[in-house]
């Protein structure tokens, strides 16, 4: 399958509107559960998280990378610098592994109809490029690994540590039997 990413831009929004739906992917969340306080994601779900999202892309961030197939949004992976979650500081689980700057993978979202085709592993990969392009080192994944059988994708929207393993990254760390942490080290 051949695929092209593109950085969400104010000028991809209406893309990233249509990939998520009328939900925002899953609950309401438009990628913001990784940046607010829980008190805070709960009250803007929705129309409110998709706005603060959309702030952000208009002050100029670049949240993630969006999957084009045939001129479409089909996917979508959530990459910035780990300080830019708050939720992973304070997070025993996903707690820092060291001291080097690193950007985190904090969520994913395939179209229904392209699920099951690589697009996540796809969607690493070119997030290691971007990544690469803005002078970083390190990229770092919190993916589920599931104990027996297939997850529901709506459990899923971290990835799931094969895909990871299949895109080049590398466990270094686990303080959870189901929740691995991946890094993928640039040049190394």
């Amino acid at each position: 399958m051949d695929l092209v990413f593109h950085p969400l831009t104010l000028d991809r929004w209406t893309d990233f509107e249509s990939l998520f739906g009328p939900r925002g992917a899953c609950a309401g969340c438009w990628c913001m559960f990784w940046k607010l306080p829980n008190k805070d994601f709960s009250v803007l779900a929705y129309e409110g998280n998709k706005s603060a999202q959309k702030a952000l892309v208009k002050s100029g961030v670049v949240p993630g990378l969006l999957a084009y197939a045939n001129g479409e949004a089909v996917g979508w992976i959530a990459i910035e610098p780990r300080d830019q979650y708050p939720r992973l500081a304070r997070s025993r689980v996903l707690k820092q592994v060291d001291n080097n700057p690193v950007w985190s993978v904090t969520c994913f979202f395939t179209r229904k109809d392209f699920r099951g085709m690589g697009v996540t592993v796809s969607l690493l990969r070119a997030a290691v490029d971007h990544v690469k392009k803005q002078g970083g080192m390190i990229v770092e994944g919190y993916p589920v690994e599931p104990k027996k059988g297939k997850m529901p994708a709506a459990f899923a929207y971290t990835g799931l540590a094969s895909a990871f393993r299949k895109a080049g990254f590398k466990e270094v760390a686990r303080n959870s039997e189901t929740r691995p942490i991946f890094r993928f080290l640039i040049g190394g």
